[in-house]
């Protein structure tokens, strides 16, 4: 079996600064199957070998490292659009008061 031999890489030699190195070193391993154009292969598999890493290393270390970052650009995100549309909120939300004075007061 092909790499079989090659063992297994300690957390931070396997996933290097990622916030979760030494929880995900411990996963076990599936194999997967997946179709990408020639040219980005060969250019996983130059990554890789500069960064020390199997093909496989390389791409869980870049899946870990989209998804440690997933949720501060999501927060990110949101904060510039409340930013951006403050202002909208506050009108309706000054609107729903108003409203609730009007039937608090006719009743």
């Amino acid at each position: 079996m092909p790499g079989a031999g090659r063992g297994r890489r300690g957390a931070e030699e396997a996933l290097p600064a990622s916030g979760n190195g030494c929880y995900h070193a411990d996963m076990a391993r599936t194999q997967v199957g997946a179709r990408i154009d020639e040219d980005v292969l060969e250019l996983a598999k130059a990554r890789a070998k500069d960064r020390g890493q199997s093909v496989g290393e390389y791409l869980s270390q870049l899946v870990l490292e989209d998804a440690d970052g997933l949720r501060a650009r999501g927060l990110d995100a949101a904060r510039r659009f409340l930013d951006e549309h403050q202002d909208v909120f506050d009108e309706v939300e000054a609107e729903d008061v108003r409203q609730t004075a009007k039937r608090a007061h006719a009743a």
